[in-house]
């Protein structure tokens, strides 16, 4: 974009409501409208005046804007630069269908340029690794360990890249009392992202659903969608509902892995009068008020669908397909949800995706500046907003089957491919990046299907759906190659890349039940399980405890409300102690093999400022392991090993060396082993600007020098926890 999007949306605004405005008006005109149409016509005279303003002394911005940049321009190698996010995509599937001659673009991408495994982010999970990718810097300088962490003052979960709560204000007396409630919220990622030094030199760009930018923050010369983390109207990481005539069990409120505190949805039994249903979409609670959102069900006569009415829209249903995106309205806001009748005899049922955001009168800013999601919308019509939008809890508590997941995590590629398309051909000089989720949520619902003996196969399809992994990376191939086409030129540097790949997740290890075991964990009252979010816990004997998907935390004194270790000798020697035992934790279902590759101490690894709030000890778990389901939210279970029997099949919360993800690019790089930290310094220094010393990648293209802000440890750390001394 040469010039500011933000400007041209303002531009086009205000001529929409001139030039497309109603021409005719109806309405009650009563004391005080004379002074309210004054006030407008003030408003959009003056709106009119600076937008006039604007266009004038637009030569004169040029002008210096010209000279201003023209040593960074002197130092330009290329004009564009493109990068496609792809979540997920592993090299070793990459390399494989290549050479099956399945993904024709993208290896005609590796002749004409390169094609390596791209080393990923310590510990190897999406928030640490995009995080990292738009920083330049590891965990340590960025804050992101993982989806969740937990609140020192209560041990309870709390996301890790934001804040979002309710303040609740009371102004009058007695009958006259009124309570206000106000959303807030802050961006807990540090660091600064490259494209915020982008536009600082001019330089524009278009940054659509990467994740870890909600909520958005402010930058100059360019326009952001906010990806991952974005929450739905209930400000959950995403609830569903789900209606049925007759209820198969309850709908277990968890985490799905995936960071939220109420991931999962609600189940509710109907009755059907006739052919006819009539429900309520629960909503967001405001204070200690419950919302909820009406609608009607009628089913067609030979079954094969139904009318739905809710609000103000009527719309035809059809069998195992999704509406369009309809507006839920509730009492002072509204989102858009997608409707799906998955049944209709003799039993009913109709799943409803989470709530969104509605992108065209979002509650919360989703986007930067707040106008470019209502943008987007009336140039692609209605689309997700939701940071982790693919329903996979639904299809792992068998709600939706393999066909309607499916069909939902194409039509958000679909949405991604409209804005991709609107930023290149409104983008021809600057910085566009827009993440897919598609790759990487496919390949957590149907990695069972490589393995004819995973554990999640028993009672599932094993045939129907047998190619979905093959046949996304062959959607990636199809796009790649319109992509690649609409950015021909040679001024345009073009990149495919992943934040990690994946590995079979066989094998649920719940380390607060290994931690009990050994004594560093202790329950109440003798128990040997407690519940979820450490329910049962003693605190005042505790060492240890897990939660999230990556690490151990110590119960220290000064840190923890509770801590019992205290820094220092006690501190190092019991980190050296558990480490030392979980390197030979032995799985003996399975023979003995090893369940734990390495574990890291994080502040021997990461020297930032935000290592002494994550997790101590990093566990790096061998290929077909991973942090159990319930150790994830805190329970400590019965046994430490259980297999792993949910649709969510595949995983990378591994070791991050087995797990890296993939670098394709037109032109050749500098190196053999590139890191997903070289990113930003590569970028800024495509378009002429020395990166800050902070950073600690290095640029990919001309003579490789040493980072300027330390080694890479984020991506490979080499050090291990030391050896505890001889006993």
């Amino acid at each position: 974009m040469a010039r500011s999007l933000k400007l041209r949306l303002i531009a086009a605004t205000l001529f929409a409501v001139v030039c497309f405005g109603p021409t005719t008006a109806y309405g009650y005109i009563g004391p005080g409208a004379g002074i309210a149409a004054a006030g407008a016509v003030f408003v959009v005279a003056f709106a009119l005046l600076a937008a006039f303003g604007a266009l004038l002394i637009l030569p004169v911005r040029m002008t210096i804007r010209w000279f201003k940049t023209a040593d960074r321009r002197s130092r330009q190698k290329a004009k564009r630069v493109v990068i496609v996010g792809m979540d997920g995509m592993d090299p070793e599937l990459a390399n494989r269908f290549m050479a099956e001659g399945k993904l024709p673009n993208l290896k005609r991408l590796a002749d004409d340029g390169i094609f390596l495994p791209l080393t990923t982010a310590t510990p190897s999970m999406s928030p640490v690794a995009w995080s990292s990718f738009m920083t330049g810097v590891d965990p340590g300088k960025h804050g992101i360990f993982d989806f969740i962490t937990r609140d020192v003052c209560t041990y309870m979960p709390v996301l890790s890249s934001a804040k979002i709560a309710e303040s609740e204000t009371t102004f009058g007396f007695g009958i006259f009392k009124k309570t206000f409630h106000k959303s807030f919220y802050r961006m807990l990622r540090r660091s600064q992202p490259f494209w915020k030094i982008l536009g600082d030199n001019w330089v524009s760009s278009a940054i659509q659903r990467v994740p870890i930018t909600f909520p958005p923050e402010k930058f100059k010369n360019g326009v952001l969608l906010s990806g991952m983390c974005v929450p739905d109207l209930k400000g959950s990481q995403g609830s569903f509902s789900f209606f049925t005539t007759k209820l198969s069990g309850r709908i277990q409120d968890e985490t799905a892995g995936m960071g939220a505190e109420n991931a999962g949805g609600t189940e509710t039994e109907v009755r059907r009068v006739g052919d006819v249903i009539e429900a309520a979409i629960e909503g967001p609670s405001i204070g200690s008020q419950k919302l909820s959102c009406p609608f009607k069900l009628t089913l067609a006569a030979d079954r094969k669908g139904a009318k739905l009415k809710i609000g103000r829209e009527t719309v035809e249903l059809k069998l195992g397909d999704y509406s369009p995106w309809l507006r839920v309205d509730f009492p002072g806001m509204n989102g858009i949800a997608r409707f799906y009748l998955q049944k209709a005899d003799p039993e009913v049922e109709l799943y409803v995706t989470p709530v969104h955001i509605d992108p065209a009168n979002p509650i919360l800013p989703i986007s930067e500046p707040q106008v470019y999601s209502a943008y987007l919308a009336k140039i692609i019509g209605p689309f997700g907003t939701l940071g982790l939008a693919e329903d996979t809890w639904a299809l792992n508590e068998r709600r939706i089957d393999e066909a309607a997941f499916l069909k939902q995590a194409y039509l958000y590629g679909q949405e991604r491919e409209a804005m991709f398309w609107d930023a290149v051909a409104k983008t021809k000089n600057g910085f566009i990046t827009t993440v897919f989720d598609t790759t990487d949520r496919i390949q957590h619902m149907f990695f069972r299907y490589l393995d004819p003996k995973h554990p999640a196969n028993v009672g599932k399809d094993t045939v129907l759906h047998k190619n979905a992994v093959e046949d996304v990376y062959r959607w990636c191939d199809e796009f790649v190659g319109r992509a690649r086409a609409k950015c021909a030129d040679k001024n345009t540097v073009f990149v495919v890349m992943s934040d990690h790949g994946f590995k079979q997740f066989q094998r649920g290890v719940n380390l607060n039940a290994w931690l009990r075991d050994e004594g560093y964990l202790v329950l109440k009252d003798g128990k040997r399980t407690g519940g979820d979010w450490f329910e049962g816990v003693d605190w005042s004997k505790t060492k240890a405890f897990s939660m999230g998907l990556t690490g151990v935390f110590i119960n220290r004194k000064g840190r923890e409300v509770k801590g019992i270790v205290d820094d220092g000798d006690e501190l190092h020697r019991l980190k050296n102690e558990i480490a030392d035992k979980l390197r030979h934790l032995l799985d003996s279902k399975r023979d003995g093999i090893r369940a734990i590759r390495e574990v890291f101490d994080t502040q021997a690894n990461f020297a930032g400022p935000y290592s002494y709030e994550a997790p101590d000890l990093l566990i790096g778990y061998e290929a077909g392991y991973r942090h159990s389901w319930d150790c994830a939210v805190g329970c400590t279970s019965e046994n430490v090993f259980s297999d792993n029997t949910k649709s969510w099949s595949g995983d990378h919360c591994m070791d991050p060396r087995i797990v890296p993800g993939v670098f394709f690019c037109n032109r050749k790089i500098n190196t053999a082993t590139p890191n997903i930290l070289d990113l930003a310094p590569t970028v800024l220094d495509l378009f002429g600007i020395k990166p800050p010393t902070y950073m600690q990648g290095q640029r990919l293209f001309g003579e490789r020098s040493s980072p300027p802000g330390g080694a890479p440890a984020a991506a490979a750390p080499r050090k291990r926890v030391p050896a505890p001394a001889a006993r």
